[in-house]
């Protein structure tokens, strides 16, 4: 799988993997370019998010549509904003306070993120969209 590991200090590392699991603590990315080039083996904990991606390019002029006006998938609306400021809106069947992080589906159809493995200690703030339940904040 294509995949982009962000980490909290800002570095990012583009390659494939075959082993990241959500429950590990550990998982392996093979840089991109392949060759000779050793996996190198990441700590979830050092990470802000594991980005799966379409392609290693994109489109970096493109800025992903957060509205959900667009949007149709499964599971709770969510908008997720990291500890650097960055948002990312979309929908998770996985979000559980005590796990290491949880998958997030991009809102926008269009988005080069195929879905997101977000580290929970890199958020800063967590909404719900459209939530009922009165201990979720709503975002509108």
């Amino acid at each position: 799988m294509l995949a982009v590991a962000r980490f909290l200090d800002g570095r990012v590392l583009k390659g494939t993997t075959h082993d990241f699991a959500p429950g590990k603590t550990k998982f392996h990315l093979a840089p991109r370019g392949g060759g000779a080039a050793k996996p190198v083996e990441i700590e979830v904990a050092s990470l802000k998010a594991l980005f799966f991606v379409h392609s290693w390019e994109g489109d970096p002029k493109r800025v992903d549509d957060n509205t959900f006006d667009s949007a149709t998938g499964q599971g709770r609306r969510v908008v997720v904003t990291f500890t650097d400021g960055e948002s990312l809106a979309g929908f998770t069947v996985g979000y559980a306070a005590d796990k290491p992080g949880f998958f997030v589906i991009p809102a926008d159809p269009l988005s080069n993120n195929a879905r997101v493995f977000v580290v929970n200690a890199a958020i800063r703030q967590l909404d719900w969209v459209g939530a009922v339940h009165p201990a979720f904040k709503r975002v509108v």
